[in-house]
């Protein structure tokens, strides 16, 4: 059965305790620096992480999954610092590893092109407030990398992988990768590059953090049932970003993030093609838009918690 993963907020009291109350089953980590150790010398100090592993599972949780120490432009275009930064994510997967927290993402600078897009706030029923992103307002649109500069890109992105997967394997650590979000053309993790990273590295262990909004801002609803489908049957999704969105760049040149009933795809169909390919990780509602009383989380976990007690009827 698939289970709900959130994001860890700051691991304070009051979060734990809602989170608990709310009947959520792990919390997810997607800052790098969430854990001590990273801002001081670039990776975690295993014994604080026992230790504040140890505290969630006091509360009844666990730890999904973390991120490892950010890959910057440092490395990614061969700059000063960024061997360094190449060792201190190798021993943070290590650390992670050693700790026995088994699902890490690994973030790469330049994977988005985000000059194309401009952001604005979108108002829906009621006034609740959202992520809207718009290519059409863009003006004086930027150039974007030529193959070239892509394909030094994509070499680079190996190089980290190379050394990454066998570690993974070792410690039967799942490597998830992100598609780009925003997926514009030609981003390294849109979608032909998104499924180039298993061809690239077919270990059991390299998969899929799916995000269904981001994918659906590609293209749809459609899109995000084929790649289910494509992904889930080889066993590549590791973690599912469960949020719903309107518009798509293929349709309005943008999108607007939304509630999970208020936006263009039926989730509950997204669901049982989740169950259908046998998917039994967990589901994080990400990207949360604010809500009256700040109760966002609060109608998205119970959201989830209805449609997987209604799944488990059929």
């Amino acid at each position: 059965m698939m289970k709900i993963s959130v994001w860890d907020g700051g691991l304070t009291e009051n979060h734990l305790r809602q989170v608990t109350q709310l009947g959520v089953d792990y919390l997810d980590f997607g800052d790098c620096n969430s854990f001590p150790g990273v801002k001081e010398k670039g990776y975690p100090d295993i014994d604080a992480l026992i230790k504040i592993k140890k505290h969630i599972r006091s509360w009844g949780l666990d730890i999904n999954r973390v991120t490892l120490p950010n890959i910057t432009e440092k490395f990614m275009k061969d700059l000063p610092g960024g061997d360094e930064e190449f060792d201190n994510t190798c021993k943070a997967l290590k650390i992670f590893g050693e700790a026995g927290i088994n699902l890490v993402r690994q973030r790469f600078a330049g994977d988005t092109f985000n000059s194309l897009m401009t952001s604005y706030r979108s108002r829906h029923r009621g006034g609740y407030t959202s992520r809207g992103e718009s290519k059409f307002l863009t003006k004086d649109v930027p150039q974007t990398p030529n193959y070239k500069e892509l394909e030094e890109w994509w070499s680079r992105f190996c190089y980290v992988y190379r050394s990454l997967v066998p570690i993974a394997e070792e410690y039967d650590i799942k490597l998830a990768i992100h598609p780009s979000d925003t997926p514009n053309p030609d981003t390294p993790f849109g979608g032909l590059g998104f499924h180039r990273v298993i061809d690239e590295f077919p270990s059991k262990n390299v998969g899929y953090l799916y995000c269904i909004g981001t994918r659906a801002e590609a293209g749809g609803s459609s899109l995000v049932l084929d790649e289910i489908n494509n992904y889930g049957r080889k066993g590549k999704i590791f973690l599912v970003h469960f949020r719903n969105v309107r518009g798509s760049l293929a349709t309005a040149d943008g999108f607007e993030e939304i509630l999970l009933d208020d936006g263009d795809m039926n989730m509950f169909k997204i669901l049982l093609e989740l169950h259908k390919i046998g998917y039994d990780g967990c589901l994080n509602p990400d990207h949360i838009p604010v809500l009256e009383g700040n109760v966002g989380l609060a109608y998205s976990v119970g959201y989830i918690k209805a449609m997987l007690a209604a799944l488990a009827g059929i």
